[in-house]
């Protein structure tokens, strides 16, 4: 059975997200959706909404588990017998950075990174932007799931009613 993960925050997944996540399953027979847990990061959504937000996301793909982790994704894999990582990039800048980690991924453990082009139409895309373009007001919903633009306007509005009361 050949399996992969697709590692991230995820905060909140996005339709550049989704692309590569959707080809993996193509190519693969099981892909793992790993959020990764930084306790250093005050994500926008728990872990655990990610999650679900994921699951609802990729429920129609029929070969996705979504689980989170914290620590090394190279450990990630070890535990579940994955031999690889599939990361989308987006630009140059994404290649030298990703580059690294797949060498020290690899050098760690003997995991391969397998990097897919991102769709054009999601070349600039990211959750932060997403998550910044919104909070002023910009209209995100064409590089988000409906249910996932749904949560993010829902969580931004309970945001702006707590600043207001403080």
């Amino acid at each position: 059975m050949r399996r992969a993960v697709c590692p991230g925050s995820f905060d909140p997944i996005t339709n550049g997200h989704l692309d590569i996540i959707g080809r993996a399953s193509r190519l693969y027979d099981v892909v793992h959706v790993a959020v990764m847990i930084n306790q250093s990061k005050k994500g926008l959504f728990s872990v655990e909404e990610r999650i679900e937000l994921i699951r609802e996301a990729t429920a129609d793909y029929g070969n996705i588990v979504v689980e989170s982790h914290h620590g090394l994704l190279v450990d990630f894999c070890k535990e579940r017998d994955i031999p690889a990582i599939v990361k989308g990039l987006r630009a140059v800048s994404d290649f030298d950075y990703e580059l690294q980690m797949a060498q020290m991924n690899n050098g760690l453990s003997g995991v391969e990174t397998l990097f897919i082009p991102t769709n054009p139409t999601y070349s600039f895309l990211s959750s932060s932007l997403v998550k910044e373009v919104a909070a002023w007001g910009g209209d995100v919903a064409h590089l988000l799931p409906e249910h996932v633009h749904a949560e993010l306007t829902k969580r931004l509005a309970e945001k702006r009613a707590q600043a207001q009361e403080n």
